[in-house]
């Protein structure tokens, strides 16, 4: 992109995109080390909670997830220096739409026991439906296809006026 803006189009077709990452968990660590990314490409797959995982898989994951042996704070400034402990307290406060402080003020002071059998249940409940979802898709490719051309079709008559623009700007010559 800095090639086209270095050419003179500017960046009025050309904008370049920012990154507007926000929430509790912004980076999603891994369900073995805390200080890992989750990551697809980790060999185990109990680091990871992959949206086709079904309800039992998705709770014996989050149940082994590894901790530390104190208690959970009470306060977000007790999750410094403890990655693990700060992963799920994130995981929890995205899938239930809070805050860390909310989360720590239910759960704070307890055992990681009840704490992960709460996520597992909150993560269950938001994340099974999606792997439901993906199957049913799967088994329907018929309609994975028909959504893909309207898609498209509808798709191409938005971007046409601005492909057109764009052409312009740049001196090619539109051979529609």
């Amino acid at each position: 992109m800095a090639g086209i803006a270095a050419l003179g189009f500017g960046e009025a077709f050309f904008p370049l995109p920012e990154p507007l990452i926000q929430g509790p968990a912004t980076r999603v660590m891994s369900l073995r080390d805390g200080t890992k990314k989750m990551s697809k490409s980790d060999p185990s797959d109990n680091s990871r909670i992959n949206l086709t995982d079904g309800a039992e898989a998705i709770a014996t994951k989050i149940r082994k997830a590894k901790t530390d042996p104190d208690a959970l704070p009470s306060a977000v400034e007790g999750l410094a220096g403890r990655p693990e402990a700060d992963n799920l307290v994130g995981l929890y406060a995205a899938l239930g739409d809070t805050s860390k402080a909310a989360v720590l003020a239910d759960f704070g002071g307890g055992q990681f026991s009840t704490f992960k059998n709460a996520l597992a249940d909150l993560a269950v409940s938001t994340l099974a439906p999606i792997g439901e979802r993906i199957r049913a898709f799967r088994a329907d490719t018929g309609h994975i296809d028909s959504v893909l051309a309207d898609g498209a079709e509808r798709a191409r008559a938005i971007a046409t006026p601005t492909m057109k623009a764009v052409k312009t700007i740049m001196g090619l010559l539109d051979d529609r």
